[in-house]
């Protein structure tokens, strides 16, 4: 079972580069920093976002309209691959994902025990089974001797999830899954834009999974989702999967379900995606201002990435007395998040899935972590303000 290999290198991408982008002045009246500012890329982009919605009113073409097939286009050349398929939301294309390559009842798919539910709970939805594995401390992604280790008979899959932004070891992932027949679905609901070794994210796998929830690097005004893939016949089934098994009005080839994007949705998303490059930077500028202001504190922050690699969905650290500094910046005016503060087989939806001691790193993980302000548009002055709040926790 071969990867598709198709998928372009970063020099060869034809891609709509946007400006590089520097950081606006320090606001000097900052009382408090949100976790996430949504209306920031509005603002921004507020003319085209208007036009984009206002052509779908006048054409009234709200159900697969001609939005939806045109962003598909652009976002399976953005990322390199042969075709994407629009969807209602993240977890329907990872289940779609999975049923459009037979995945199904009696499967096993192996994938991150320190992921959001929604990643298994798509996997269930197929039928299939969830096998969790204990992640790498360092970059909280996918440990491949681990999944090797995991591997049974009834192995048919790997969901790798490329956490917070920054891709698992898909090249390890990806031979391990050849060597064993198995398919490769990537969660890359947090990764938009995201390269590993000279490929987007998206073009590893067999087919890969994508979110448009509105916080996300690419957000709609609601939910949605896309799947993109190398594989025709497995694009042409998805689009039948999405529309009650049907391409040909009334007309329905195979059993589907009523998954499709929003056309509405599709028309501000093709508006956001040339933009998104360059706010991917906005966000791993950030990144970097965080490091460098938090070095020699007793937080850890994310390792080094390479350039472009990382594209910071989250801003994760690892902290003593989370909760309580969690409190401390909230008194501040510094609003956070933990992502994720109950792992999954702890939750009691998902005891089955596992015993406590049975992912240590991902156990201890959850204690400490702790998601910083991070969005297109988060300012230095809002940065330093984050940063002199976490070291002043600490200083006493």
């Amino acid at each position: 079972m071969t990867v598709p290999k198709g998928a372009i290198a970063l020099e060869d991408a034809a891609l709509v580069r946007t400006p590089d982008v520097a950081l606006v002045p320090p606001q000097s009246d900052l009382d408090t920093v949100p976790f996430v500012d949504l209306g920031w890329i509005y603002d921004s982009l507020k003319s085209e976002i208007d036009a984009a919605i206002a052509g779908v009113l006048g054409r009234s073409d709200f159900v697969l309209g001609s939005s939806v097939r045109e962003f598909e286009l652009d976002f399976a050349r953005y990322c390199g691959v042969s075709h994407a398929v629009g969807v209602d939301s993240g977890f329907s294309a990872l289940e779609l994902a999975l049923r459009a390559f037979g995945v199904g009842p009696g499967d096993e798919v192996i994938t991150a025990a320190n992921t959001f539910v929604a990643t298994v709970g798509a996997i269930e939805a197929s039928g299939a089974n969830p096998v969790l594995v204990d992640v790498d401390a360092r970059t909280m992604n996918l440990e491949p001797g681990l999944v090797a280790r995991a591997i049974t008979p009834a192995t048919r899959a790997i969901m790798p999830v490329h956490l917070y932004g920054r891709p698992a070891p898909m090249g390890e992932l990806v031979d391990l899954a050849a060597r064993h027949d198995l398919f490769v679905i990537e969660d890359a609901c947090q990764a938009h834009g995201a390269w590993h070794e000279g490929r987007r994210v998206g073009g590893w796998g067999h087919a890969a999974a994508f979110s448009f929830y509105p916080a996300k690097n690419l957000g709609a005004l609601g939910d949605g989702g896309m799947i993109v893939t190398q594989d025709a016949a497995i694009a042409d089934r998805l689009h039948k999967m999405r529309n009650l098994g049907s391409t040909v009005k009334y007309r329905h080839d195979i059993k589907g379900f009523n998954r499709r994007l929003d056309t509405i949705h599709a028309a501000v998303l093709k508006e956001k995606l040339p933009h998104l490059d360059a706010h991917n930077r906005w966000r791993s500028r950030a990144a970097d201002s965080y490091i460098a202001l938090l070095d020699g504190s007793p937080i850890v922050c994310p390792s080094p990435a390479d350039p472009e690699a990382h594209v910071y969905h989250l801003f994760v650290i690892e902290a003593p007395q989370r909760d309580e500094l969690q409190v401390h910046l909230q008194e501040q005016g510094i609003s956070t998040g933990v992502h994720y503060p109950i792992p999954i087989h702890m939750q009691p939806a998902y005891s089955t899935l596992g015993s406590p001691g049975d992912f240590p790193v991902t156990e201890q993980s959850a204690k400490r972590i702790l998601s910083l302000p991070m969005y297109p548009g988060i300012t230095p002055a809002a940065i330093e303000k984050t940063a002199n709040a976490v070291r002043s926790f600490y200083d006493g």
